[in-house]
């Protein structure tokens, strides 16, 4: 009697937001999973969900770009892969936003007054009447869209998540609605991918609300922080979640400023809500092994990060590769036996090689700096497993 062979495992990824330094910790996190898990091809996963800065990543891989492609294009910018990514893409105004809201200051302007001498009303009432020439974003991210458009209409890659051999989903906000828009799925497939990936990256007062056939969409996560749940519910037998947002524990961040209350005040709402959402997973789904993967809080060089300078995104994607590495090592058996369900394993070889890296060092280090580094590799394992 022939037995029908047992059919792959459902493996699907999904990946939060975070900004710039959510996509190059991600990167970094996935280049060592890529190359530590046995078992797993990131680019032929069964589904993919990506949230605001992890839309880019899930798209990526979607149309079979590998992690150290990704790599290569976020962050080294190779010359091969110069137009994927570039910060300065983000800090273009948003001329349109401004010059559309400017066009109505002198009707508006006139309603105040006459509201504020003729209408008899207060001062105040009548300066709201001037909320709508305020603009609803500050920078512009319209080359998102055209500038993954170009990299999608490449040989082999698509930019219609109908022509994709894995399932890929992109959440972005209906901000009339709020409700979740789940692009990719069945009545949201026709939308572009990279359009998708330009509205769920859109946070409000940063970026416009991005319009969609006469809908405006905004950041995915003011729904939820992973949207795992969208993989969830199409059945998958692993699921591997990277979180690049945890609120750190240092001592007096009032000192850093506004900016630096304002991160920790947002990374501790959006952990507390995923926490929440993490163990309603292991509840709803158990027949589903979950693996979350986020930095460690008392990760202080990954607080202190400007993603916005060349060399720090060479050294935040190489920290980040290293303490996924430390995070891989120190949860070894627990890891293992979740894995191994699914026919995973973790490739020990590769895990405690003190001389891989993920970006090479600008010079070759002399006897004395690959001690220093090892030891660094050492006390990281050492602090992931302690905390």
């Amino acid at each position: 009697m022939r037995t029908s062979p047992t059919p792959p495992p459902k493996i699907a990824l999904a990946l939060a937001g975070g900004g710039p330094l959510g996509a190059i910790y991600e990167i970094g996190a996935l280049c060592a999973l890529d190359e530590a898990l046995q078992g797993i091809d990131f680019t032929r996963l069964h589904h993919y969900v990506g949230v605001s800065a992890g839309g880019f990543i899930a798209a990526g891989l979607a149309n079979g770009m590998s992690p150290r492609q990704l790599c290569a294009a976020f962050i080294e910018n190779d010359a091969s892969a110069s137009e994927v990514f570039d910060p300065a893409w983000l800090m273009v105004p948003a001329y349109g936003e401004f010059a559309r809201r400017a066009i109505m200051l002198p009707g508006l302007a006139l309603s105040a007054a006459w509201r504020a001498t003729f209408g008899r009303r207060s001062l105040t009432h009548s300066l709201e009447q001037l909320g709508p020439i305020l603009p609803t974003g500050i920078f512009s991210n319209d080359e998102v869209d055209r500038r993954l458009a170009r990299v999608f209409s490449r040989e082999g890659r698509t930019n219609d998540f109908r022509e994709l051999k894995a399932k890929l989903t992109l959440v972005a906000t209906n901000l009339d609605t709020g409700e979740a828009a789940p692009f990719g799925r069945p009545g949201f497939d026709h939308v572009p991918i990279s359009k998708a990936v330009q509205a769920s990256s859109a946070l409000p007062g940063l970026f416009p609300p991005v319009e969609i056939e006469e809908h405006y969409y905004v950041d995915g996560a003011l729904k939820k922080t992973m949207h795992a749940s969208v993989a969830l519910e199409d059945g998958v037998d692993l699921m591997l979640c990277l979180n690049p947002l945890v609120p750190f524990r240092a001592a007096r961040i009032v000192d850093g400023g506004l900016p630096a209350v304002l991160s920790q005040t947002f990374r501790s709402m959006i952990h507390s809500r995923m926490a929440l959402g993490m163990k309603h997973y292991e509840r709803a789904y158990p027949g589903t092994d979950i693996v979350l993967v986020e930095p460690d809080p008392l990760d202080t060089q990954l607080h202190r990060a400007n993603t916005f300078s060349y060399g720090q995104r060479r050294q935040m994607a190489e920290h980040a590769y290293q303490q996924t590495r430390a995070m891989l090592r120190a949860r070894h058996a627990e890891l293992s036996a979740k894995l191994r369900r699914h026919g995973v394993s973790l490739r020990a070889d590769v895990l405690h090689d003190p001389a891989r890296h993920l970006v090479e060092p600008r010079t070759p280090p002399t006897r004395f700096g690959r001690a220093v580094a090892s030891l660094h590799a050492g006390l990281d394992e050492l602090s992931v497993a302690i905390a």
